[in-house]
């Protein structure tokens, strides 16, 4: 396990070195530069260049990255273009939103989809199954941000059980707080659930027809007995490759969401900052992002070797 786990935490390094070079040189290609942004088209050559060496921009291309990665290596994501103040801090603030939302989402998706896949696997070609089926289609079918705006609509124009929009923050209280993010994470979670629990119908299917679970049955066990002791965890491993996905999507995915419900997320600063040309923001976030999705990868990996010990043998 150890020497499993040293290999994949090596991909894992590797990985974010690649990424960072990769977000870095796309962002310096993309046409415009930031001090022109800030200062105009009128601005004088000599008052754009001392603004670029001001904002970090004067030096080569290579410089320019050494000073953005390594201060990334030790927590300093460098000072936004526009707002001139730390970028970390930035992040972190809009952290707190986004974070929660991904995992409310999550947990929202996880508690209809498992349920919902095993009921629909158990009941096989049955009425209930289609049901779950058809529900699902719908479900992957319908675009977030329409399903957010009829959400507010009914339940916050209508009904006003929630507001429209904005977060009032964590000082407000929990569960104030928690209100706040209820829509949007229903919003989040319903395409998510709807794939998570096709996948964990058909996984449990699968499983359900391997010869040990034959075996578990003309053993005498009935087969709920045989579903939950032995189908369900093994069939797992695919749900939880989603699960990875999912999360690593909610959380880096959710600027149209924050925006339909005007949430200060990183999403909305991610939008924010590239109508600013706040490069720097840009770069931070995206690498944040990015080394979230790689960590849940690795994470999942290690779920892997645990629910699958043959996994470790084969690495």
């Amino acid at each position: 396990m150890l020497q499993y786990f040293l290999k994949r935490f090596l991909s894992l390094g590797l990985s974010l070195v690649a990424a960072s070079v990769v977000i870095f040189l796309a962002l310096e290609v993309v046409p415009g530069d930031p001090a022109s942004y800030m200062l105009g088209l009128n601005a004088q050559e000599d008052t754009l260049a001392a603004l670029r060496q001001e904002l970090g921009l004067g030096g080569s291309l290579f410089e320019r990255y050494a000073t953005w990665a390594g201060g990334l290596l030790v927590g300093d994501f460098g000072t936004s273009y526009t707002y001139r103040t730390p970028v970390a801090g930035m992040i972190a603030d809009r952290l707190w939103v986004s974070l929660p939302l991904a995992l409310y989402a999550l947990v929202l998706s996880t508690l209809i989809a498992f349920p919902a896949g095993i009921w629909a696997a158990s009941r096989r070609g049955s009425h209930a199954d289609g049901a779950v089926m058809g529900v699902t289609q719908l479900g992957i079918a319908i675009p977030n941000f329409w399903f957010a705006m009829l959400m507010v609509l009914v339940f916050a124009i209508n009904l006003r059980w929630f507001s429209a929009g904005g977060f009032p923050g964590w000082d407000a209280g929990f569960f104030v707080a928690l209100k706040a993010l209820t829509l949007p994470a229903i919003a989040l979670a319903l395409p998510q659930a709807s794939i998570l629990t096709r996948v964990m119908r058909s996984s449990l299917l699968d499983t359900l027809g391997e010869d040990f679970i034959r075996t578990a049955r003309a053993k005498g066990l009935s087969k709920g007995q045989a579903l939950w002791r032995h189908a369900v965890r093994n069939a797992l491993i695919p749900v939880l490759t989603i699960l990875g996905l999912q999360f690593s999507f909610l959380l880096a995915g959710a600027i149209i969401i924050e925006n339909v419900f005007f949430l200060p997320g990183l999403g909305r600063l991610v939008f924010q900052s590239i109508s600013a040309r706040d490069l720097i923001v840009v770069e931070s976030v995206v690498m944040l992002l990015v080394f979230a999705v790689i960590v849940v990868n690795f994470t999942v990996d290690m779920a892997y070797a645990w629910v699958d010990p043959r996994l470790r043998r084969r690495r």
